[in-house]
């Protein structure tokens, strides 16, 4: 029997698209499966951050800060006192006496042992000037006093007398010459111990000297002449600039020239 081969073709074509068809529909159905559990797995990773980032601190998710779970520690003892031990430095204006507090000094330290007290008065005293009656400037004890060439106020420590240039000047008693200088501020200066307890100091004389360190003078031995080089006092008019302590603390010179 003869075989009809466009009936065949026909049958195997139908045979075909009818599988081709279900193949179409069963790729979509696997691929609407599959984007829909896609997007409910999206949903549900969605709605779990949204949770997890509402309960979260932003400052601890973003810094790593720890929880404090115990409350800081109360200091209920008052702070210890460290004593601090520091040395004080005082610098002394010229023609300034400065006393220090007792209670500046260290209590580990002992005070310095102080000169012994002399009784007699200066012995001999004579005049440092032929002519002392023009006293410009008293002694002030630790009464302050303006300075007349600086405008500041401090103590005196002497006495001053005026007179000419190049007028003599005498050693009040006798004693050794310890120290002979141009001081800057006191101009030419010479000091004498009287190896009693007193100390003479002749400020602003000239550089024409009559000793020198170490000479034993007596009173009424002439020291030198008057200049006018004290420049502290310079403001005055010519004058000699007398001081005088004794036991190391400043007196008055007249108390010992009259």
């Amino acid at each position: 029997m003869k075989k009809n081969l466009f009936s065949d073709n026909k049958q195997g074509s139908k045979g075909f698209y009818a599988a081709l068809g279900i193949s179409a529909v069963m790729i979509g159905s696997a691929c609407w499966f599959a984007y829909g559990q896609s997007r409910k797995l999206t949903d549900e990773l969605t709605a779990k951050n949204s949770v997890s980032e509402a309960e979260a601190p932003v400052n601890k998710r973003a810094y790593n800060v720890p929880k404090v779970t115990t409350s800081a520690a109360v200091r209920t003892t008052a702070p210890v006192r460290t004593a601090v031990s520091f040395t004080l430095t005082t610098v002394a204006a010229p023609n300034t006496e400065v006393t220090l507090p007792a209670a500046a000094i260290d209590a580990g330290d002992e005070p310095p042992a102080e000169a012994p007290v002399s009784a007699a008065k200066l012995a001999d005293a004579k005049s440092p000037l032929e002519d002392m009656s023009f006293m410009i400037t008293p002694f002030s004890g630790s009464e302050l006093v303006r300075n007349e060439t600086t405008g500041s106020w401090q103590t005196h420590n002497g006495t001053d007398f005026a007179a000419d240039v190049g007028a003599e000047v005498y050693a009040v008693s006798g004693g050794e010459v310890t120290e002979v200088k141009n001081d800057p501020v006191w101009g030419v200066t010479v000091t004498i111990d009287h190896m009693n307890g007193y100390i003479t100091r002749y400020c602003g004389l000239s550089q024409a000297l009559e000793v020198q360190q170490g000479d034993k003078l007596a009173g009424g031995d002439l020291i030198g002449t008057l200049g006018n080089t004290a420049d502290i006092e310079s403001a005055l008019t010519p004058h000699l600039h007398l001081e005088m302590l004794h036991n190391g603390a400043y007196i008055d010179p007249m108390s010992e020239l009259t």
